[in-house]
């Protein structure tokens, strides 16, 4: 059930290009505001896992040109000598709000209709704001030769894998972390806050990348963040224990999502027109590939080799974006 809205996400990235094209950005954003608000409707009324499983497939769907839009829209608008800062931002913001969600079950709960009509109000004022600022709102990139996702996976395949490792650490850790704190003998109650704070440093740091990116150039910064991250792996079997779990959960929270700060940093400097609406498409697809694939594939390499499953596989991950972008540096 958890895996059908990343696969909504997978499965619709391609049609946002064409979609988009055809109705407009604001018009299919408003759109999909209210399908995703009925949507999470339709799942609260129906209190059966069977049919939850395509309405969550259908959320995803709903949900994700959203996503492509509003990265389209701000990449498209944002000046080159402030891209770093203003992506940041937008970054931290969707971590808040990636945050927000589990929290508010701690609010109301996760019985009957209350943790579902925080949802449903999200959606709908997300529409509701859109419609306010419509008209100043830019159109969608028309110029340039239309690219579909699948011809920006030829385009950039680096910058997809970097967007995949990304999801794939913030799934995995999000869902093993607290297995792998028990197969050290911590229990529930410590490892919960680690892994807030771990969003925290998600939340807290983009900003600061950002501004870095603009200083020390974003390939640069890109690097010092998947290496930044690899050492996080390294360190973390041997400082779990110790109270310098807390800045190193923090920064490996900054420095891991901020390879997606990077690469849309670098969306933007790379592509423009409507190679930047299928870009951010497939980022979408590249997300939800990294985010289905990364806790699975984790699980079983714990269960292979132990909890250190857990470490050795995203370093592993890390090394090999790092190597890519080392190789890719040396030829440019």
């Amino acid at each position: 059930s958890a895996a059908m809205t990343p696969l909504g996400f997978i499965l619709s990235a391609p049609l946002i290009p064409m979609l988009s094209r055809r109705l407009g950005g604001a018009r299919l954003a408003v759109l999909c505001s209210v399908l995703a608000a009925t949507t999470l409707a339709a799942i609260a009324w129906t209190a059966d896992v069977w049919a939850w499983m395509p309405l969550r497939f259908l959320l995803g769907v709903f949900a994700n040109p959203l996503s492509v839009i509003s990265e389209t829209w701000l990449v498209a608008i944002t000046p080159a000598s402030r891209r770093g800062r203003i992506m940041g931002l937008y970054s931290s913001v969707v971590s808040a709000g990636f945050a927000i969600g589990p929290l508010s079950l701690g609010m109301v709960g996760t019985a009957g209709w209350s943790p579902f009509l925080i949802g449903i109000a999200a959606f709908l004022a997300c529409g509701v704001i859109l419609l306010a600022l419509v008209s100043r709102l830019p159109e969608m990139p028309q110029h340039g030769e239309a690219t579909s996702v699948a011809g920006f996976f030829a385009l950039a395949p680096l910058l997809l894998f970097a967007v995949a490792t990304a999801a794939a650490f913030e799934q995995t850790l999000l869902s093993l972390l607290a297995v792998y704190g028990a197969a050290l003998g911590s229990d529930e109650a410590r490892v919960a806050p680690l892994i807030t704070c771990f969003i925290a440093g998600n939340a807290s740091l983009q900003v600061l990348i950002g501004r870095l990116s603009e200083r020390r150039g974003s390939r640069r910064t890109m690097l010092f963040c998947v290496l930044s991250s690899l050492a996080g792996c390294l360190l973390l079997p041997w400082l779990f224990d110790s109270w310098l779990i807390w800045p190193l959960v923090f920064v490996w929270g900054g420095v891991t999502f901020g390879i997606y700060t990077l690469s849309l940093i670098q969306l933007g400097e790379r592509f423009n027109g409507q190679a930047l609406i299928a870009g951010n498409a497939a980022f979408a697809f590249a997300w939800g590939l990294g985010g289905m694939v990364g806790s699975p594939a984790t699980g079983l390499a714990m269960q292979v080799t132990g909890h250190h499953g857990l470490p050795m596989s995203l370093g592993l991950l890390c090394a090999v974006l790092a190597g890519l972008l080392i190789v890719k540096g040396s030829r440019s």
